[in-house]
Order: C-alpha cells, then sequence, then structure tokens
C-alpha cells in the first residue's frame, strides 16, 4: 500500500446497502426504465452504478435522504437534456414524503440560477411525471 493509502479514511461501498437503499429510493417501473438498458449495453455498468451510488455515495453521514433529492433535482435541472432520470427524481420525491407543491417549488427556485429555460423544462417534465402519479393513485 502506498503512503497516501495510508492517509486517507477507507470509502464504505456495500452492495447489498445499496440495492436495498435503490428499493427504498425507485419504484421498480423507475428500475426498470434503466437498469435493463445501462445492463444490456454495458454489462456490470448498471450493478457499479448500484454499488458505488446508493452503496457507496448516499451511504455517507452528514445530508438527509430528502437533502440528496434536492441536490438531485437541481444538478439534473441545470444539466438539462436529462428529461428520464429527472423523471424518476420527481417520483423518488413524492416516495420520500415531498409534496407536489414542494417539487414544484424547486424548479421556481432554480429559474435564477439555472436560467428560466432550464427551469421550465424541469417544470414539464415534473409536471408529466407528477400528473402520471396521480393517475396511478387514483387507480389504487
Amino acid at each position: 500500500m502506498s503512503d497516501v493509502s495510508e492517509q486517507l479514511t477507507p470509502a464504505t461501498i456495500d452492495r447489498g446497502q445499496g440495492y436495498r437503499l435503490l428499493d427504498t429510493l425507485q419504484d421498480e417501473q423507475t428500475q426498470r426504465a434503466t437498469l435493463p438498458m445501462v445492463e444490456h449495453l454495458a454489462p456490470g455498468f448498471a450493478d457499479w452504478i448500484v454499488t458505488s451510488l446508493f452503496g457507496g455515495t448516499y451511504q455517507r453521514d452528514g445530508l438527509s435522504l430528502r437533502e440528496r433529492q434536492l441536490v438531485n433535482l437541481a444538478a439534473l435541472t441545470a444539466l438539462g437534456g436529462v428529461d428520464p432520470q429527472l423523471t424518476g427524481h420527481v417520483r423518488t420525491s413524492l416516495r420520500l414524503g415531498m409534496d407536489p407543491a414542494q417539487i414544484v417549488e424547486v424548479f421556481v427556485h432554480l429559474a435564477p440560477y439555472v436560467g428560466v429555460p432550464k427551469a421550465l423544462a424541469g417544470l414539464r417534465v415534473a409536471a408529466a411525471a407528477l400528473a402520471d402519479a396521480e393517475k396511478a393513485e387514483e387507480s389504487r
């Protein structure tokens, strides 16, 4: 082991915990929209994403799941062009107990920071995801 590795705090990466957290955060529809396609194109990459992200980054102290979700909504909106991922994170926001008004307010708040066009694009994605969630709730 190099001297540098002895000076660094070991990362916590737990594959099993990653998949358990993924099941908490994402509904089956969201998981199926991404993971099988990624696995088909790049075998092992989907597992790496779940393991390193949900079993690693999300396991760190310092931010609650709700706070992480707010950051995700903001980052994906700022990136733009990631509608499927943003849709999934709107669904996750609802699963974590955010109400639709709070989710919409995220995009309104972002407008001066990321630009009105990106905020509007985020709102369009959110509106569709929220409408889908409302229909699903009504059919239960």
